[in-house]
This record gives structure tokens, sequence and C-alpha cells, in this order.
């Protein structure tokens, strides 16, 4: 039985992604703020931008 041991999850990784996947967020919320910001007519370039962060954010989400 001593060798028949199971994988023990890594959790310091776990929360090292999800930290980092929060930390990437926060990024891109205030790039897309600072650049609303500049322009006068925001409402059409956050259209735009919020197309590749959905796609993009549904291939890591679904890994953890």
């Amino acid at each position: 039985m001593r060798g028949h041991a199971l994988a023990k999850p890594n959790y310091q990784f776990e929360k090292r992604q999800r930290e980092l996947e929060k930390k990437r967020k926060q990024e891109e919320k205030r790039q897309r703020d600072a650049a609303a910001k500049s322009l006068p007519e925001g409402g059409a370039s956050e259209s735009t931008a919020d197309a590749p962060e959905s796609a993009e954010a549904g291939g890591p989400a679904s890994v953890g």
C-alpha cells in the first residue's frame, strides 16, 4: 500500500494562477477605462474591446 500514494493537489499553484488572472483582468479594465477617458465617444471602442477579451477568457477559465 505504500507504493500507491495519490498525487496531492498543488493549492499554491492554483492560488497563484487565480491571482495572476485577477491581476490581468484588473489591468485590462484599467487600460479600457483610461482609453475611454481619453476619447470623448468611448462607447464604440468599448464594444470592440470586449469581444477579444471574452474569447480570450474562455480558454484559461475552462482549465481551472
